[in-house]
């Protein structure tokens, strides 16, 4: 594999701290790569600085001569009043390509990453497709190396899904930034931990991310067998030094030497150990009631859009409910009605009498940035108050990794990380009977993840949940409510169902080309499968995988090189992805509509 960026002992810090110290690590052709590690590890930063925006404070980062390179932040700012077309033709600026190439490039990106409207303002686009738009600026570069800053938050499953189709059809290496375990098992075949745990400060894992967590466990259990190796010797040397050893000769003076060092070891590896994690437990009520909300004929619609409409719902003591749907289609509205925030246009909702509900939302509402820490989790004292027992907010504050010095510091002025462990620790202080979680996950890191999972599985009460982390949306949801955007509200045995079900709706809406014929009315059929729809439905595994294995190697035509100037030979390639690609999702179709034929 050849190289094409290398970092030689790089070290950044920020205050009085550093965030990470002395890195050495190369990103070669074909790295699918994913970079996790804690909140405040210095993951953006780390990107900032191979993207050449910002200088490390020591050590050198090395380029391969000519390298095309493309950096997607986490929060891409474009002008209000620019229309997408040409907020992807300003990020070629400098590039030296003639307008008919640069114009072809254009449209292409944007119509891989979903748009139809080139006109369209940016100031109309939701936080999800921004960040589309912002990968569609970048793919426009045809760089040889992209760098991603955590590109699936504000995306919904089925930008995530593009996505991941995006990345698994580039011939181009990728470095991800993401804390999204599904995606990154989906794409990555290797992921790097930026974490101080580690003795270089980088676990590097070639493999998948399964492999990975195989490997960070064995490299953690490996570091605390050293560290008692380690004590033990120290243990030893200083009870030799307490005997009074003479220092005049040669040996005596290198055992000692070697004491002092041993003694520093040690010292580093408990402070590389010494890591915490959120401390996260909700407090349930005593409530014994088994429904707490039902909704009748629940409708409500934004600018003459039908958002929701005739949705029956009832939630009860134990339910876990996982809302998907694509972006506006209503899910955070229904989050709010069912807060009792909002009222629906038609239909009730009741409510348990006295029913305590705690809510997560996802842009941080609830949270004033111009309050300190210390004001915020406790606005009357310097104590809060968990489970009828009075803490001290610095101890509070601890539990979710802050520190005392902290305190003083305004929420505004803190990380998308740190916001969201301030909001969790305020939330924990107030018993519930029902939690509405509208995107717990955005910028929280693995360990915080983790953490929060299984506070909720042991929750007693009722969740609803809104989240685009498919792992955590799996573990906990014990149903799952699908909205279409179109008002259509469908209970799903778990998401791969409501996948399913996507899948066919759009197959079924895609129209023919404009000059094909109208398709003819399709004659009523029998209920049970000929002959021929046997022997069909017998094959239609195997020619499902060689269609997609016909789009993978369209994909890789598409993306060669060669053809890089050719605007007119690349357009035609990735019509002739797409065509496969509808290939491929018409015979899911025919699939589904066999199996249903036969088990009707």
């Amino acid at each position: 594999m050849s190289i094409l960026l290398g970092c030689q002992s790089i070290s950044k810090a920020f205050g009085s701290g550093p965030l990470f110290r002395d890195l050495s690590f190369g990103l070669f052709e074909g790295d699918r790569a994913g970079l996790v590690g804690p909140n405040g590890s210095g993951k953006s930063t780390l990107l900032a600085i191979l993207a050449g925006q910002e200088a490390p404070d020591e050590g050198t980062v090395s380029r391969r001569r000519g390298l095309s390179l493309a950096h997607v932040p986490q929060h891409p700012v474009f002008p209000d009043d620019a229309s997408v077309e040409s907020v992807v033709e300003s990020g070629q600026d400098g590039l030296g390509i003639d307008p008919e190439t640069l114009h072809a490039r254009v449209r292409i990106a944007l119509g891989r990453a979903g748009f139809v409207d080139p006109t369209a303002t940016a100031r109309t686009l939701s936080g999800g497709w921004r960040k589309r738009l912002a990968i569609a600026r970048a793919l426009a570069s045809e760089p040889e190396l992209l760098l991603l800053d955590e590109p699936t938050n504000h995306l919904d499953l089925e930008g995530i899904l593009w996505l991941e189709r995006l990345l698994r059809e580039e011939s181009f290496a990728w470095l991800v930034v993401s804390h999204d375990r599904a995606f990154l098992s989906a794409v990555s075949n290797r992921v790097l931990e930026l974490d101080r745990r580690h003795p270089a400060g980088l676990l590097d894992s070639r493999g998948t991310y399964a492999e990975f967590l195989e490997r960070k466990a064995e490299a953690l259990l490996a570091e605390t067998r050293h560290e008692e190796v380690l004590a033990n010797r120290v243990r030893r040397e200083l009870e030799w030094l307490r005997r009074g050893p003479k220092a005049r000769t040669t040996k005596s003076r290198a055992r000692i030497d070697e004491a002092g060092r041993l003694q520093a070891d040690l010292a580093d590896a408990r402070d590389r150990g010494r890591t915490a994690t959120a401390t996260i437990d909700f407090q349930a009520s005593e409530r014994r009631t088994r429904r707490l909300v039902v909704a009748e004929g629940l409708s409500k619609s934004w600018g003459g859009r039908t958002i929701l409409s005739g949705l029956d719902l009832s939630i009860g003591s134990g339910m876990r409910l996982g809302i998907l749907g694509p972006n506006g289609s209503g899910k955070t509205t229904l989050l709010r009605m069912l807060a009792g925030r909002l009222a629906p246009d038609a239909g009730t909702i009741s409510f348990a009498d006295g029913l305590r509900v705690v809510e997560f939302d996802q842009d941080r509402e609830q949270l004033d940035p111009a309050v300190t820490l210390r004001r915020t989790l406790a606005p009357h004292g310097d104590h809060v108050v968990f489970r009828d027992r009075p803490i001290h907010v610095a101890g509070w504050a601890k539990r979710f990794l802050f520190g005392s010095d902290r305190l003083e510091v305004p929420v505004g002025r803190m990380s998308g990380g740190e916001r969201a462990r301030v909001l969790v620790a305020r939330l924990m202080l107030q018993p519930a009977d029902l939690l509405l979680l509208d995107e717990p996950t955005n910028d929280l890191d693995l360990d915080t993840l983790e953490a929060l999972e299984e506070s909720l599985l042991e929750f007693p009460g009722a969740i609803v949940l809104v989240t685009h982390d498919r792992f955590l949306f799996d573990r906990v949801s014990t149903h799952v409510l699908g909205l279409d955007g179109a008002g259509g509200a469908t209970l799903f045995a778990d998401r791969s169902q409501w996948e399913a079900a996507c899948r066919a709706r759009d197959a079924r809406a895609r129209k023919p080309d404009a000059g094909e014929p109208a398709a003819r009315p399709k004659p009523s059929i029998r209920r049970s499968l000929t002959w021929s729809e046997q022997r069909e439905l017998d094959g239609m595994e195997a020619t499902i995988l060689e269609a997609e294995a016909e789009l993978g190697r369209l994909g890789e035509a598409a993306a060669d090189p060669e053809i890089a100037t050719r605007a007119d030979l690349l357009a035609q390639r990735w019509r002739d992805v797409e065509v496969a690609r509808a290939r491929v999702d018409s015979l899911y179709e025919r699939w589904s509509q066999l199996e249903a034929k036969r088990d009707a």
